[in-house]
C-alpha cells in the first residue's frame, strides 16, 4: 500500500509539474505578444478641421503624400485607432486631397501615402481616366469640399492599360478603354507596340495619367480656374507594385 500511494503522489507531483510548465517557444510566444502590445499605441489622430485643412497650401499638402510614401515603403505606416477617427469624422470631412486611381486592388491608395479616415477623397476607375461623374466629383472636392492636392495615380502592370494597348473588344470594357485608347496613341515609340513589351506599357502608363490630368484641364474650367489662381495642384503619379514606391512625375 505504501509503494501504491508513493506511486499516486509521484504522479500528481508530474502532472501539476506540466500544467505549470511550458514549452519554450510558446514561453517566447506570449513573451513577443506582450511586447508587441506594449510597444504598439495606436495615435487617435486628429481629424482635419476646416480651419487646419484651409491653412494648408497645395505644396504642403503634397509634402506629406511624398512623406507618407516612404513610410509604406519602409513598413512604417502610422499606427491609428480607425475607430475612434470613424467617430471623429461622422459629423463633418474636411479631406486635404482628392486621388484618381486605378479599380486595381493591389494599389491601397490610403495605404501607399499613409492616410487616414477623412484625410483623403479617392476616386477609382480601371484606368485611372476622368469622365463626367470623375470630374463632377473631383469639382465637389475641391470647389466645395476645400481640398487642395488633386493626384491622378496609374500603376505598373495595369490590366487595363494592356487592354487598351491591345484594343481589347469585350462589352462595356469596349467603351471603356476608349478613354484610355488616346493615351497609346500618343506614345511615340519605335519598338514592339504590344502589351507583352514592359517599356512600353511603361510609357503608355505615364502617358495616360498625363493625359487625364490634360482632361481634367480641358474639361473642367472650374478646377483650371482654381489651379491657375494657385488654389489647388494637379500632379501625376506612378505607383510600382513591386516597390511600393509613388513616383511623381515632373511638372
Amino acid at each position: 500500500m505504501k509503494i501504491l500511494n508513493s506511486v499516486f503522489a509521484f504522479a500528481v507531483l508530474l502532472i501539476l509539474t506540466a500544467c505549470n510548465s511550458r514549452p519554450d517557444n510558446e514561453t517566447k510566444t506570449q513573451e513577443n505578444t506582450r511586447e508587441t502590445t506594449q510597444q504598439f499605441t495606436p495615435l487617435v489622430q486628429e481629424v482635419l478641421t476646416k480651419a487646419q485643412r484651409d491653412a494648408l497650401t497645395p505644396d504642403e499638402v503634397l509634402a506629406t503624400f511624398k512623406e507618407g510614401n516612404e513610410r509604406f515603403v519602409k513598413n512604417d505606416l502610422t499606427a491609428r485607432d480607425h475607430s475612434a477617427q470613424v467617430r471623429k469624422s461622422a459629423n463633418g470631412q474636411f479631406p486635404k486631397a482628392a486621388v484618381i486611381s486605378c479599380l486595381d486592388s493591389r494599389v491601397p491608395v490610403e495605404d501607399v501615402f499613409d492616410r487616414g479616415i477623412g484625410d483623403i477623397f479617392v476616386g477609382r476607375v480601371a484606368g485611372n481616366f476622368v469622365n463626367e461623374d470623375l470630374l463632377g466629383s473631383l469639382e465637389f472636392a475641391c470647389k466645395v469640399a476645400g481640398s487642395k492636392l488633386i493626384v491622378v495615380m496609374g500603376h505598373e502592370h495595369c490590366g487595363a492599360i494592356k487592354a487598351a494597348i491591345d484594343d481589347v473588344k469585350l462589352g462595356n470594357i469596349t467603351a471603356m478603354l476608349s478613354k484610355i485608347r488616346p493615351a497609346v496613341e500618343k506614345v511615340d515609340y519605335a519598338g514592339e507596340r504590344t502589351s507583352k513589351n514592359p517599356e512600353f506599357v511603361h510609357q503608355v502608363c505615364e502617358s495616360n495619367v498625363v493625359h487625364t490630368i490634360e482632361q481634367i484641364r480641358i474639361k473642367s474650367p472650374i478646377l483650371k480656374e482654381m489651379e491657375d489662381n494657385g488654389e489647388i495642384k494637379i500632379v501625376g503619379a506612378t505607383y510600382d507594385m513591386d516597390t511600393g514606391i509613388a513616383t511623381f512625375l515632373k511638372e
